[in-house]
């Protein structure tokens, strides 16, 4: 489908002609960035209580998932194609049990640049996500992963913007 000048010029990564593109932020002021982000995983009551308990037979879960989780932010700009390499200055991820079959993975990251940290954040998110599925998928099948979404930006021209509601 081609695109329109128009609606080709509207998106950042994209130039005039409909042609991929990173984003020039030399001229951007550099601020503090902040983003939190999230990622639910829906699982069977029993999995979960092994996962919280250590008890999985692949060893501490959520240690080798927060690992993971740090390691993907750090490595954004290797996955995403026009991401910019960012300087973080902290990357933290925890989970937390919601009802009785989910947990959720909240990451953020935090940095002083130029562009935001929203990538690294959601990376960080799927990443650990991604882990915990890896090291558990053989005693539960039908886990998945039900959300990934940005909770929270901080930093720059757009200032601060927060999701409406969490369900």
């Amino acid at each position: 489908m081609a695109r329109t000048k128009t609606a080709a010029s509207k998106l950042s990564h994209v130039d005039a002609r409909g042609r991929a593109k990173m984003v020039d932020v030399l001229e951007k002021p550099v601020t503090v960035r902040e983003a939190v982000a999230e990622a639910v995983l829906k699982m069977q009551p029993a999995t979960r209580k092994r996962i919280l308990s250590g008890r999985a037979s692949k060893g501490d879960v959520l240690a080798v998932a927060r690992v993971a989780g740090i390691q993907a932010a750090k490595r954004t700009d290797e996955l995403i194609p026009l991401c910019h390499g960012l300087a973080l200055s902290s990357v933290t991820v925890d989970f937390a049990p919601v009802g009785s079959s989910q947990l959720r993975v909240t990451a953020a990251a935090r940095c002083k640049a130029s562009t935001g940290v929203e990538m690294e954040a959601l990376c960080a998110a799927s990443v650990a996500a991604l882990t915990v599925y890896d090291m558990v998928k053989a005693v539960d099948r039908g886990l998945s992963i039900e959300k990934v979404r940005l909770l929270r930006k901080s930093g720059g021209r757009s200032g601060t913007w927060t999701r409406k509601g969490r369900a």
